[in-house]
């Protein structure tokens, strides 16, 4: 995203903004080689090459976390070929570039973690942090406790067995049941193919609960920024679960 230079050098702790404004001035800011003597000359410090007498100036980027509760109807890619919406269109007003941690399909609404972080991202996907993610599951007609056993003690899918689970029947009629299943993997569309898997039909899918992060009273299609005490709460090890 383009900015104005005395900006980027201001946050990138080369100068106060008058200070760059004089440095500007003096000629002694370049954007790709070229000498920049005029105020509010914008760059892009991702794209654009900017130095000051001669060495580069590097910017650190703003971290940014965010919480939002994705609705159906949206998907978790940059870009869809189809056409249809993504979640980062409903972040209006977040600057810059974020990506989603990990995906909900397009019929599954919820807690989605998005960020421009990395590192952060890659460590909360990895297999061995093993954060717990909760959903509620309304699935058709009534559930057998053979069928919550066998979705806790782990179900076999065409990519392996799924590892033991939480799960609990939270309401229940004749036409419906609500079931609470937490895991901590993250496999392609896991829970709707363990439901299937034990001849459940799902109906509605939506997750509750990432980590120590739940969707409190954030309405669907709304986000929140995290705090820095909820990141680093996330960033933890994990103890290691019994095998």
């Amino acid at each position: 995203m383009e900015e104005r230079l005395q900006k980027i050098l201001s946050r990138a702790g080369i100068a106060s903004r008058r200070e760059a404004e004089r440095m500007i001035t003096a000629g002694r800011v370049a954007v790709n080689g070229t000498p920049v003597t005029e105020l509010g000359v914008k760059a892009d410090p991702e794209r654009d090459r900017i130095t000051v007498d001669g060495r580069p100036v590097a910017v650190e980027e703003k971290r940014v976390y965010i919480l939002l509760n994705k609705p159906v109807g949206y998907v978790t890619t940059m870009k869809d070929p189809e056409g249809r919406p993504i979640v980062t269109d409903l972040l209006k007003g977040v600057g810059g570039r974020v990506f989603p941690v990990g995906r909900l399909d397009y019929n599954t609404e919820g807690l989605l973690l998005l960020t421009n972080d990395g590192a952060w991202a890659n460590r909360l996907a990895h297999p061995r942090h093993e954060v717990d993610k909760e959903y509620l599951v309304r699935v058709r007609g009534t559930v057998a406790k053979e069928q919550i056993n066998r979705l806790a003690q782990g179900v076999e899918l065409d990519d392996g067995k799924t590892a033991p689970a939480r799960v609990t029947v939270t309401k229940q009629s004749d036409s419906n049941t609500w079931i609470s299943i937490t895991i901590h993997e993250g496999r392609y569309r896991q829970i709707r193919r363990m439901c299937e898997a034990v001849s459940l039909s799902v109906v509605r899918l939506r997750r509750i609960r990432y980590g120590s992060l739940s969707l409190g009273e954030l309405k669907v299609g709304e986000f929140r920024y995290l705090t820095p005490a909820e990141v680093k709460a996330l960033d933890e090890p994990r103890p290691r679960r019994p095998r």
